[in-house]
């Protein structure tokens, strides 16, 4: 007789599955109990592995809540990157897709974002990752912005982010919505990128 058990194992993950499979449930502890909850060991348990397995994917808590803003970071990048791609070639146009991509990528995150830079606040490994972050963005928001406007320095790219921050703050808090929200980040861009207008791009 067949062992039922064996005729459909479960197939090992790979590193980098597990790896994915580890940040997801990491995303949805802290959604449900907060960043403070979150150990090396509740997630192994959550997870249903061994805590020595994720000690060997992220080396600590920290190495946890890194890795989820790093993986954040990237989803942002690459969504701008998508809206991007079939952009009209006019400044509005642009500026508004920039500021939609920034807004609707934080919101998405939730809350959950919010928790993990403010338990990461203060950390070295969190301002290296940010740094890092913001000049990756920014440098395709140059790249996005100035066939239209002319060179854009770092304090006019910043002030975009800035103001992206702050709003995504105040949607987050109902305190406004998030189509007043992007329209208002799309009318920033628009003014600290007020240069002459270069040519269209064609």
């Amino acid at each position: 007789m067949t062992d039922p058990a064996g005729a459909n194992p479960r197939r090992r993950l790979s590193k980098s599955e597990r790896r994915a499979q580890l940040l997801d449930v990491a995303r949805e502890f802290i959604r449900e109990a907060g960043t403070d909850e979150l150990t090396l060991g509740r997630l192994a348990e959550r997870a249903g592995v061994t805590k020595p397995l994720v000690y060997d994917h992220f080396g600590d808590r920290a190495g946890v809540l890194a890795e989820l803003y790093r993986e954040f970071e990237a989803r942002q990048r690459r969504v701008l990157a998508a809206a991007l791609d079939d952009a009209e070639p006019e400044l509005a146009a642009v500026a508004g897709l920039v500021a939609g991509a920034y807004i609707d990528c934080c919101l998405a995150e939730g809350r959950e974002l919010v928790d993990v830079v403010a338990a990461l606040a203060g950390s070295a490994r969190l301002s290296e990752l940010r740094q890092e972050a913001e000049e990756d963005y920014l440098a395709m928001c140059r790249e996005a912005l100035e066939p239209f406007t002319g060179p854009l320095d770092a304090a006019v790219l910043r002030s975009i982010i800035g103001a992206g921050d702050s709003l995504v703050r105040g949607a987050l808090e109902d305190k406004i919505s998030p189509a007043r929200a992007r329209s208002v980040l799309t009318r920033v861009i628009l003014a600290v990128t007020d240069h002459e207008p270069a040519t269209t791009v064609r």
